[in-house]
């Protein structure tokens, strides 16, 4: 604990100057000085104040779920660490490297919706409407940051157990921008709450949060389903007390993870990697030696939806050695029975859009 706050004190200068230009970005912005692109179409935008970990993949596909039956719905990603540039519809023959992983996983999952990435998302949204003129919604997805367009509704998550208000700005802490830069924000979702989280908790937390009058704020948690088997989603093994387990993962916080699968099953094994790491073949070598070292008749991998879309590319090797690797999903649930009031507050922004 004294080594971490060292460490932050003797990054806060550079802190400082991060925070000092991020400061002058905003100024322009706020100023008028550099020109933020309005839309005549809803911008719906999902992001964070840190870097990764508070569940915008989970719940740009709460959004989907809600909207694609009814109207036509799509989504803009920048397309992390693909090794592609410039505008990309995505399609499910792409690969992550391609496209990213999340891209690629929104694709798989909603087979209708029109997926799409591009770094510079004042120059993706012309082009998305120009090639697919049916859109009607377009969700941004980790665009809070990206100022270049202004979104129609701005909503920013926090994690339960790393809120906002607690943290600093890189390289000190994990803020992208100073914490009162969630004053943009239009809704405030604390996520990976607890499953108990009690009404006294959500109040003190909403006082911690010191939402503005124009702010509403909402609580979720991850409810995860049965792994599947990686290769074959109708293969599905049911977590006991007779499995071992070796977590497999590159993301950005395992806790929530761990805090879900200890009691359900024998033993976990945590094997990880940093967020988004594209897995080598030498990785794939370390997983099948520590799987190997696993002393237990009853053993399996499980990694989570992203972490799959990279581990794809390694398929004849997964195969190939009989890895038994399962993907466990994972949804968005609000607490407190707030769902439908969420869902509500999206729909009117949807109905009552005007250009």
């Amino acid at each position: 604990m004294l080594d971490n706050i060292i460490v932050k004190l003797l990054l806060s200068p550079l802190a400082l100057i991060y925070g000092i230009g991020i400061s002058l970005r905003n100024g322009m912005y706020n100023a008028g000085l550099i020109r933020s692109v309005k839309f005549n179409l809803p911008v719906i935008s999902v992001g964070n104040l840190s870097v990764g970990g508070a569940g915008k993949t989970p719940h740009i596909e709460y959004l989907l779920r809600l909207l694609h039956h009814y109207i036509e719905v799509a989504t803009l990603s920048r397309g992390y660490k693909r090794n592609t540039t410039g505008y990309l519809d995505v399609l499910a023959e792409h690969n992550a490297s391609e496209v990213g992983d999340e891209p690629l996983q929104f694709r798989r999952k909603f087979p209708d919706v029109t997926v799409t990435v591009c770094e510079n998302r004042a120059y993706g949204i012309p082009q998305m409407v120009g090639r697919h003129p049916e859109i009607q919604a377009i969700l941004m997805d980790d665009a809070f940051q990206h100022r270049a367009v202004t979104p129609g509704l701005n909503i920013m998550l926090t994690e339960y157990g790393r809120p906002f208000f607690k943290d600093f700005l890189l390289p000190s802490g994990r803020l992208r921008e100073w914490r009162s830069a969630y004053r943009r924000a239009d809704v405030l979702i604390v996520s990976k709450c607890p499953a108990d989280l009690t009404l006294e908790q959500k109040n003190l937390m909403i006082e911690k949060l010191a939402p503005f009058a124009h702010q509403q704020v909402f609580f979720t948690q991850y409810v995860y389903g049965n792994p599947y088997y990686m290769f074959n989603q109708s293969y599905i093994k049911v977590l006991d007390k007779d499995t071992d387990v070796q977590l497999l993962s590159a993301i950005a916080g395992t806790d929530y993870l761990l805090s879900y699968l200890e009691p359900k099953v024998a033993t976990v094994t945590s094997q990880e990697y940093a967020d988004h790491h594209n897995f080598s073949t030498e990785d794939l070598y370390d997983i099948r030696g520590q799987f190997l070292r696993l002393d237990s008749p009853n053993k399996i991998i499980v990694t989570t939806e992203k972490d799959a879309m990279r581990l794809e590319a390694h398929r004849e090797y997964i195969q190939g050695e009989d890895l038994p690797i399962f993907v466990l999903p994972i949804e968005v649930v609000f607490l407190f029975e707030e769902g439908p009031k969420f869902d509500q507050l999206i729909q009117n922004y949807l109905l009552n859009f005007k250009v």
